[in-house]
């Protein structure tokens, strides 16, 4: 089976390579997160579960732009709502009616939700959220699990912290999802804030996120929940809807707005109310309408077409599939793990990085663009399912042929993947000698 072709994404990479650091904006879409020489670089467009490179291919799209696009490419609903405010225009010198009307629609669907304040991206969210908490609660550290994005207060508990003062550094710690007394040892009487994603892969334990939410009201430290993943996928009010928690302040972007570029916070209103004039958090294109107009339509579609009960129903199809694969195969260093939105290929073993590369080419080798999740959408089909568990049935067994045989490097037709941080746990976690 003949690779594709790929001269003009290419040509492109090399030109990213000599104006834009990293060549990309966005680490999880760049060059070392695909097969380089192999796989594709550059994208023209999509269409529903579908995606077409800049050299005329077309591929399923199991990564969806890295969570974003909920509905599909070119969702009509929603490009047509685009389409209808650009006739007004996109940025104004004044307030525009859809801050309001998103922030009423955005309450309706999440219960906990007092009051709402718009930005762009997910770390400004996650940042702005972690400022509140230290203003309301008058207290400086915070604790954390998860990722949280690019800004100071969070990357400097990773090793890509180049650039972040030691005193920052010493204002933020770690503890492990699922591990209460991890959480424990990390707290302190000077801690405001904990900032968690309330799910990645591994589910909560029994109880888990209810021990959370008692130890942050028994302290005095505001809950934050960071829903970048959770937030419009597992259910239609999020993480607190589905496993029936709810956080002090909340953190949303990615599937909002099907695409275009929209977070928000919302939260407890005695919190919120101090971005009236003590915390300053305010952004010149907070309110820019088109993103706006994106999000009330997605949401709409959702409301009424009970979207993420479709989405899970194809997830769980495909996830149950996956693992009969690796079941017949008797492939005991691959799991398939996640919510049915959004599982994950994970692989066990010292070659787990040349294993995720093997499959990520022979998937896409069968017409799949792969990053070893399947973060699916609404109008991913049946036959674009059928297709990705057949280019499994061929795959899999090809993968284990190769680590038995110990011929995956020989067998990669590219470079292999890079990993995004050379620790991918326990980042800089702090346990103190005494709890308090």
């Amino acid at each position: 089976m003949a690779a594709h072709n790929i001269d003009r994404s290419t040509a492109l990479l090399e030109r990213a390579e000599r104006l834009i650091p990293a060549a990309t904006q966005t680490l999880a879409k760049g060059p070392g997160q695909y097969v380089r020489g192999f796989a594709p670089s550059f994208a023209k467009g999509g269409k529903g579960g579908r995606l077409f490179d800049v050299d005329g291919n077309e591929f399923i799209d199991l990564s969806m732009a890295i969570g974003p696009v909920s509905l599909g490419y070119c969702y009509p609903a929603v490009d047509d709502a685009i389409r209808a405010q650009l006739e007004d225009g996109i940025t104004f010198s004044l307030m525009h009616p859809l801050e309001v009307e998103v922030a009423e629609l955005i309450q309706s669907v999440i219960p906990t939700v007092e009051s709402v304040r718009y930005s762009k991206t997910g770390c400004d969210v996650t940042t702005a959220a972690v400022r509140l908490a230290r203003a309301f609660t008058g207290k400086s550290e915070v604790v954390c699990c998860g990722y949280h994005g690019w800004h100071d207060w969070y990357i400097g508990t990773t090793d890509r912290d180049c650039g972040i003062p030691a005193a920052t550094k010493g204002l933020t710690y770690t503890f492990n999802y699922n591990d209460i007394d991890s959480l424990l040892d990390a707290i302190s009487a000077d801690t405001a804030a904990v900032i968690m994603e309330p799910m990645v892969f591994d589910a909560p334990s029994e109880g888990f996120l209810q021990s959370v939410r008692e130890i942050c009201d028994q302290r005095g430290i505001l809950l934050i929940f960071d829903e970048m993943w959770t937030g419009f996928r597992f259910a239609l009010g999020g993480a607190q809807e589905y496993f029936g928690v709810a956080a002090d302040l909340v953190c949303f972007s990615k599937a909002i707005a099907n695409g275009m570029p929209l977070s928000v916070l919302a939260g407890r209103a005695d919190a919120m109310s101090l971005l009236d004039h003590d915390v300053f958090f305010f952004t010149t294109f907070g309110g820019e309408a088109l993103s706006l107009a994106a999000a009330k339509a997605t949401i709409g579609v959702m409301r009424s077409m009970n979207v993420q009960e479709e989405i899970a129903r194809k997830g769980t199809l495909l996830r149950d599939s996956i693992l009969s694969i690796i079941a017949a195969e008797n492939m005991d260093y691959l799991s398939c793990k996640g919510h049915p939105s959004r599982t994950m290929l994970a692989f066990d073993g010292a070659q787990s990085l040349l294993m995720k590369s093997f499959v990520q080419q022979e998937m896409i080798r069968r017409n799949i663009l792969w990053s070893g999740f399947h973060t699916l959408c609404y109008t991913h089909t049946a036959e674009d399912l059928s297709a990705v568990v057949a280019a499994y049935e061929e795959v899999l067994p090809l993968l284990n042929s190769a680590v038995q045989s110990n011929a995956l490097a020989e067998r990669l037709e590219g470079i292999p993947l890079e990993p995004v941080f050379r620790r991918t746990g326990n980042f800089n976690t702090k346990p103190r000698p005494e709890r308090v």
